[in-house]
């Protein structure tokens, strides 16, 4: 038996992950929490083989997540499941120690298949993410990286610009037509690639490296 446990800030995604394996005679759920700090709470009083994880989390993010996790235990075996398809976030989870990833549209047997891979030692990427993964090795070969930080979006370009020109979230919102909700994922992506822990940490990596240009 395969022992599972889910970290996700969408309840949504946590009950459709239980429907997905419920019937599964070798995979058993055996908890679940809304985010980074409880699911590392959790895990650690609880018999775990498998860590299913989101990255994109309020709080700690999927990928400090993911080194407390296997700091605590190292054993474990994580998956980030994700709706993200940047070769740069895929990259820093498995440098991390995450040893699958897939993504969020994923059917019943793509995460079954991750599971059992992964618990048997090996290291599991969907399709899809492996082929960006590779086409992302391909290209990196041609062109050395100078800054030691993930390639930025040039919409997060855009939110980083107006950051640093001390507007609001809501201000952000309204020049760039878009909701505050948007704005204020991007802004998490963007601690996430940068591994800053606030906006300040962020404007100060991102004026070191001229991250907004």
């Amino acid at each position: 038996m395969i022992n599972v446990f889910i970290i996700d800030d969408h309840k949504m995604v946590i009950e459709g992950m239980q429907l997905l394996l419920k019937n599964e005679k070798n995979i058993k759920v055996v908890g679940n929490a809304l985010s980074g700090e409880e699911g590392i709470e959790q895990v650690s009083k609880t018999n775990v083989d498998v860590v299913l994880l989101d990255i994109n989390m309020p709080g700690i993010n999927g990928i400090d997540t993911c080194k407390k996790l296997l700091k605590n235990k190292p054993a474990l075996k994580i998956i980030a499941i994700s709706m993200h398809k940047e070769s740069s976030l895929i990259k820093l989870m498995l440098s991390n120690g995450a040893k699958g990833y897939v993504l969020k549209n994923a059917g019943r047997d793509e995460v079954i298949k991750a599971i059992e891979t992964v618990q048997a030692g090996s290291i599991y990427l969907d399709d899809t993410v492996n082929n960006i993964v590779v086409n992302s090795v391909a290209a990196g070969s041609r062109k050395k990286m100078d800054s030691p930080f993930p390639t930025l979006s040039q919409r997060e370009k855009e939110i980083l610009n107006l950051i640093l020109d001390e507007c609001t979230t809501q201000e952000i919102a309204e020049k760039l037509f878009i909701s505050f909700g948007t704005v204020e994922t991007h802004r998490r992506n963007m601690l996430i690639k940068t591994g800053a822990r606030n906006t300040a940490g962020l404007v100060r990596i991102s004026l070191e490296y001229e991250l907004h240009k």
